[in-house]
């Protein structure tokens, strides 16, 4: 399997699963030309897609999905309450393009299995993504305020983990957002702390994972080497060590990250 971030953060998310047979985006959340450009930048046809997979309905997430279904004929898959929250704002799409999944139970897109889990953020019914084939899993995790058990027991097995990274926590205080804003983030329903990050991160490494890719980082709130360097330093208190125990990367903002095999 390969992933790759084509762009994370909140200004816009688009990210390529794929395996030799099976080709998915997950998120759309730019123009439906900078997403197609990105894929052509690792070497992905946009016309090669299988399916596009959204986890909610904020615009950082759909604002490309309309324009890639009607443009490439892609169905797009979504929880129910994505679909209704969504559906006016992304414009028409085909009846036959239009995928709900209702339950928690994993599907299949070629040879990948998909499963959705529940995530806690301020969305109709959000949800976070496994991607599992030939033995390979990839979990991608954000827009998630806080950790729990459950979500904990989706990671489990992970080969790769790309996780929210979005803000450091005094950045966020001494920001230039409004308090309401400033309580949302960092809210039990919001986004995930440069601090708690790191903590998933060792408790996941402790636990088999090998690969972990930061992602969503704030625009104002934070930055690629202080997200790194918060987690690295959780890493080294739990006596986890990066380059033999685990690889730790950050997906950019604004442009394509590298292209991660599993």
């Amino acid at each position: 399997m390969r992933l790759c971030s084509l762009y994370s953060g909140s200004s816009g998310n688009a990210i390529f699963v794929g395996t030799g047979k099976t080709k998915l985006l997950v998120e759309a959340g730019l123009s439906g030309k900078k997403i197609a450009e990105a894929l052509c930048s690792i070497g992905e046809s946009p016309s090669e897609i299988s399916a596009v997979l959204v986890s909610h309905e904020h615009t950082d997430h759909i604002r490309g999905a309309g324009i890639l279904s009607r443009r490439y004929d892609l169905p797009i898959y979504a929880s129910e309450g994505t679909w209704k929250a969504m559906e006016h704002v992304i414009g028409p799409v085909l009846e036959c393009n239009k995928r709900i999944f209702s339950s928690y139970a994993p599907f299949e897109i070629g040879d990948i299995t998909i499963t959705p889990f529940p995530i806690p953020h301020d969305a109709n019914e959000p949800v976070g993504y496994s991607f599992s084939s030939a033995g390979k899993k990839v979990t991608i995790a954000t827009d998630i305020g806080h950790i729990s058990m459950d979500l904990l027991r989706n990671f489990e097995d992970s080969d790769l983990l790309l996780l929210e990274s979005n803000h450091d926590l005094e950045m966020l205080k001494m920001g230039p957002y409004p308090w309401p804003l400033k309580q949302r983030i960092a809210g039990r329903h919001g986004h995930l702390s440069n601090d708690a990050a790191g903590e998933v991160v060792a408790y996941m490494a402790e636990r088999g994972t090998k690969k972990f890719l930061l992602g969503h980082l704030s625009k104002e709130n934070n930055f690629p080497e202080l997200a790194y360097q918060t987690v690295y330093s959780v890493l080294c208190e739990k006596c986890v060590n990066i380059g033999s125990d685990i690889t730790l990367d950050v997906a950019l903002r604004d442009r394509t990250s590298k292209v991660i095999e599993i």
